[in-house]
């Protein structure tokens, strides 16, 4: 194990100068209790503020999973993954879910992690076939389990609480008001820690009235309108956001697509590129309304109304985080029903016939990763020196486990995909392509 961090050490590997309210207070209570109900809004540093105090309890000697974290989704399971190899802190965490390799699983148990991630199939599925020990399970976090509880996981759940011998203090997280704590969970005298009062009036709510029924000039306007700002079109089906897509396509819109229906690789792609830049919209179901690692949106825009009140809340979720502001666009036919459950809002029109710009950005694919040794500073090395870009020219780079991804300027990309492919970084040769 590498050296342990202090809080002190991992904020500032963090680049944070003090906690928020919200992650102070939620920190007391996961240190001084045992049953914590944990609310507050998308964006505000939820993961963080549980992460904190419970690697401070962690017993450094045992080499046991002494922590589970379960959460709704992929996206969620490895971002979490990722901000505790961020932190620092010395622990081993892996991250299991559904449609990663069975062997992979395997070869991180041979050591085990002292803090284990994962959605409720995957887990309840290791438990049910006992590869691991979980008599030093000490710590439960149902991360978002109101989400989890929404898709069907009721069961498998069940079958994880149900399993553990030695939890002495759980953890349950929401991003929605009013959530009902199932019985399952056994909370007797939960602490609340409750934030989402908090940043209700920074986020502006606006109509757009198409006067068609298929919206598709309206969202043109709209987006010509906004200009190279990052934002989220909300659809509630997969079709529709083919339909969409295509659209933006004929529009020379730049702009990736996120759903259930696509492989998972491809989810994360389109996920890092709109992080990047590469892409600043990104089309989506409420799949990315939580849950996923996401910068800050100038605005989120419904192009399909939503079904349910939980639905509208978690999708405006996603912009006027964190004290910052932002706006929701509602897109709505004029034969169309306006639900109960979105406020009156004031309509708005645009006449704008300028499209966003193309993306400053193209995003490649490097065939190494953390496993080779590889760190972020030999890439930007292998970018600058051998690529020849200057340093406005490379963009963000995210490394995994086995590979990373880096922004280059659009411009630049077809030089510096020559100058970099097939050599050595490290001891591994390279291959540097766009994806």
């Amino acid at each position: 194990m590498a050296d342990l961090k202090t809080e002190a050490d991992i904020l500032k590997k963090l680049g944070i100068v003090k906690l928020n309210p919200m992650q102070e207070e939620a920190k007391r209570a996961v240190l001084s209790e045992s049953e914590i109900l944990l609310l507050s809004p998308t964006g505000t540093g939820k993961t963080l503020a549980f992460l904190l105090p419970i690697i401070a309890k962690l017993n450094p000697d045992l080499r046991k999973i002494q922590a589970l974290i379960i959460v709704p989704s992929r996206e969620l399971a490895i971002q979490i993954e990722q901000v505790i190899r961020e932190m620092g802190s010395g622990y081993k965490a892996n991250a299991f879910y559904g449609g990663r390799s069975g062997s992979k699983d395997k070869f991180d148990l041979n050591h085990p992690p002292a803090i284990l991630v994962g959605t409720p199939g995957r887990i309840a599925s290791h438990i049910y076939r006992e590869t691991f020990d979980l008599s030093e399970i000490k710590t439960l976090v149902l991360d978002e389990f109101d989400k989890s509880l929404e898709i069907g996981f009721d069961d498998e759940m069940i079958e994880i609480l149900e399993a553990l011998p030695a939890v002495e203090t759980k953890i349950l997280t929401s991003a929605t008001y009013g959530v009902e704590i199932p019985d399952f969970v056994e909370f007797e005298s939960p602490i609340e820690v409750n934030f989402l009062t908090e940043e209700k009036a920074q986020l502006e709510i606006k109509l757009l009235e198409s006067p068609s029924r298929d919206k598709d000039e309206t969202l043109i306007q709209a987006l010509s309108h906004m200009g190279n700002q990052p934002g989220i079109i909300f659809c509630n089906y997969k079709e529709t956001i083919a339909q969409v897509s295509d659209l933006l396509y004929k529009n020379r819109i730049s702009h990736g697509c996120f759903h259930g229906g696509m492989e998972q690789r491809d989810r994360e792609r389109a996920l890092i590129q709109f992080r990047n830049g590469t892409h600043q919209l990104l089309v989506a179901t409420d799949l990315a309304s939580r849950g996923i690692d996401i910068p800050d949106l100038k605005f989120i825009l419904h192009f399909q109304l939503p079904h349910r009140q939980e639905e509208f809340t978690h999708r405006n979720g996603r912009t006027a985080r964190m004290h910052a502001s932002g706006t929701a666009y509602v897109l709505k036919s004029k034969t169309e029903k306006w639900p109960d459950f979105i406020p009156i809002a004031d309509p708005v029109s645009f006449t704008g016939k300028e499209l966003p710009p193309p993306s400053k950005w193209k995003t490649l694919f490097i065939s190494g990763g953390r496993k080779d040794k590889i760190s972020k500073g030999d890439l930007a090395g292998l970018f600058f020196k051998q690529g020849k870009l200057g340093k406005d020219e490379l963009g963000i780079i995210e490394l995994k486990t086995d590979c990373a991804f880096v922004a280059v300027a659009a411009n630049k990309v077809d030089d510096a995909i020559r100058l970099t492919n097939n050599t050595r970084l490290k001891k591994k040769k390279v291959r540097v392509s766009l994806i």
